[in-house]
């Protein structure tokens, strides 16, 4: 298997399970990086059987994370696998892990020891807590750093209590982060020859995408609270309801945009109306201004209040569901749903990758592989191990 695109000329090792490691090894195997991902031998990462809904008692989910990678059986409990991990990370540029602190360590994979083996090595940790500090060494999952990065104290209803955000989002914006950090470090090898750390951290990621929430509590004494679908103090700039029960989203709180809303509304009486000729006063006087736009959009139906707000230049649009994506033309123009064979579902779809390059673009090249099924191709191309060798290691429970 020929592996193309910008980073192909990277080799990859993909250790942890889950979702925070491997998906940064899904954003690099996107972009044509060789991706090993190293599994335990029997059942593999937990992600294959993972996912709401299965088909054929499958998971939906695994094809997708592991899509572009090569799948090989390592028991790194065991010192021999532990022997083979070393043997292939001597020979390869980056590692991904996302094990608790400290765990490496034990199996002697720490990066001090492999940087030995490798001085270009780039290492990417992904942990709850990051690799130092007192909380360092506690369990972390992508839902206590959701909490403690802040994202979930201001996600809900003002009357509810901290609500989820539907995607495991800490897991991913940490594995993102990991990427960006990998790509910087590679960049700095051309000019230093040497390898470095990468330490992601959930919590940090998540407070990464937080604004300005920490200079308002400390310079502002202001606290972000839940709400909901508005923006406190910004309007119009909410979730409205069509005719049938369906909803839009519309927002047009800039005030040319306003102006056109109401407009199109056939209310252009509000735009010189001192409750909401203005930003700050339709931010005062939000509630009554949503109940406004409710009233107009409530009588029409979804695609004839988007027609006449698009037409009018406001922007609005409809609540998406998964079904709407596989409909809407815009999608597919820019192929922002691929599909990829599959040997049980036929046809898989699922996102493209994403952004797009004008001269290296990426690419879905397959779906997530079966458990070690790029064993002979590793252990043998990249190891020289021949077959009796691997058998041995098979029989032994180390592959």
């Amino acid at each position: 298997m020929t592996t193309t695109g910008p980073l192909a000329d990277l080799r990859v090792v993909e250790m942890g399970q889950l979702l925070a490691g491997p998906f940064c090894g899904q954003l690099l195997a996107d972009f044509g990086a060789e991706v090993i991902k190293l599994e335990p031998p029997g059942n593999g990462d937990p992600m294959r059987q993972w996912g709401r809904e299965k088909a054929h008692g499958k998971s939906l989910w695994w094809p997708v994370v592991a899509r572009n990678k090569k799948s090989v059986t390592c028991n790194l409990r065991s010192t021999e696998g532990q022997e083979l991990a070393r043997s292939l990370i001597a020979q390869s540029d980056i590692v991904i892990e996302n094990f608790r602190p400290g765990t490496l360590e034990r199996w002697g994979l720490g990066f001090a020891e492999l940087r030995e083996l490798n001085p270009r090595l780039i290492m990417a940790r992904v942990s709850g807590y990051g690799q130092t500090g007192p909380y360092a060494s506690r369990a972390g999952f992508g839902s206590i750093g959701e909490a403690m990065g802040g994202i979930r104290y201001v996600t809900g209803d003002a009357d509810s209590t901290p609500s989820r955000a539907g995607i495991s989002l800490g897991d991913s914006l940490a594995a993102v982060f990991a990427t960006i950090g990998i790509l910087v470090a590679v960049h700095n090898r051309t000019t230093t020859g040497r390898g470095q750390l990468v330490d992601s951290a959930i919590y940090e990621a998540v407070l990464a995408m937080m604004e300005s929430l920490l200079p308002e509590w400390e310079v502002g004494g202001y606290q972000r609270e839940r709400t909901g679908s508005v923006l406190p103090n910004i309007a119009p700039s909410n979730v409205y309801p069509t005719k049938g029960g369906e909803m839009v989203l519309v927002a047009a709180n800039q005030d040319t945009v306003f102006a056109r809303l109401a407009t199109a509304m056939g209310r252009s009486d509000l735009i010189d109306d001192p409750r909401y000729a203005d930003h700050a006063s339709r931010g005062v006087n939000m509630a009554e201004l949503d109940a406004l736009v409710a009233d107009w959009t409530a009588d029409l139906g979804t695609d004839e209040v988007l027609d006449i707000l698009h037409e009018a230049g406001v922007p609005a649009g409809r609540i998406y569901t998964a079904r709407d994506m596989f409909d809407d033309p815009h999608f597919a123009a820019r192929d922002a749903i691929v599909r990829v064979a599959h040997p049980d579902f036929g046809e898989l779809p699922m996102a493209g990758v994403f952004p797009k390059l004008g001269d290296t673009p990426g690419s879905v090249r397959h779906a997530g592989p079966e458990l070690g099924e790029h064993n002979s191709d590793i252990y043998g191309r990249v190891l020289g191990l021949s077959d009796d060798e691997r058998m041995a290691f098979t029989e032994r429970g180390v592959i």
